[in-house]
């Protein structure tokens, strides 16, 4: 299976130079499912597009610092990219920025939380089973790094996954597109960096605490099986 990697930023040099970029990252991710997964990138945040949509079996919306409602031209590609994977039913999945992307395109709404900044691990209760969910778990804890959430979903999309401080944290609709608001591809000592890096940004408590969750296990390769088994269902059922 070839997977699209639509690139929407890149990590701060200081943490790509330890951590690797997001390409390094998921790959990484989804290759420790399944290391016959082959990837191509666009870097959308700098005008790159695909060409053809047959060029890759599966897509991948990464994270960004960007907002999904800023005025900013390769955003509103983005967004017409996403309608139309989403009316051919090609598998799509988003992460993160990619996440609030694929609801802004299909008329739900992302913006900044007035509850504050995610970050360390975000502990989630899983509400829906999907075939494509195995192994099957009823939490579903991530690591999150997060001002903007999706605060209201688009009609049809179904709420997969839930905590208080985020209420639409995964999303699905339907057989060709998923999305969570968490990021698989962050290891807690990227996590850790970041918070770091952000000490100016964001209330000194709320980053003690999200430091504090860290010491909790992750659900990343459970929800690397989920993306792939997804994306393979989602190709299974397009042909």
């Amino acid at each position: 299976m070839k997977i699209g990697l639509l690139q929407c930023d890149d990590l701060a040099p200081h943490l790509a130079e330890v951590h690797g970029n997001y390409p390094e990252l998921y790959a990484r991710l989804l290759q420790a499912v399944d290391p016959t997964l082959e990837f191509v990138t666009w870097r959308v945040h700098d005008g790159e597009l695909p060409g053809s949509l047959d060029d890759v079996d599966g897509w991948l919306i990464s994270g960004s610092k960007a907002g999904v409602y800023e005025a900013h031209g390769w955003i509103a590609e983005l967004l017409a990219l996403i309608r139309r994977l989403h009316a051919e039913q090609r598998p799509l999945v988003g992460i993160c920025f990619g996440h609030q992307a694929i609801a802004q395109a299909l008329g739900g709404r992302a913006a900044k939380s007035d509850r504050g900044w995610g970050v360390g691990v975000s502990f989630n209760t899983v509400n829906e089973r999907r075939s494509w969910m195995m192994p099957w778990q009823e939490g579903l804890d991530l690591i999150v790094s997060h001002q903007d959430q999706v605060i209201e979903p688009p009609e049809g999309a179904a709420v997969l996954a839930e905590s208080t401080f985020c209420p639409y944290y995964m999303l699905d609709y339907g057989n060709a597109a998923m999305s969570v608001q968490g990021h698989p591809e962050f290891t807690k000592a990227c996590s850790a960096d970041l918070m770091a890096g952000r000490s100016g940004q964001m209330p000194d408590r709320r980053r003690r605490e999200g430091m504090a969750t860290l010491s909790a296990p992750v659900d990343d390769h459970v929800m690397a099986r989920w993306i792939v088994n997804f994306m393979r269902e989602g190709i299974g059922m397009a042909r």
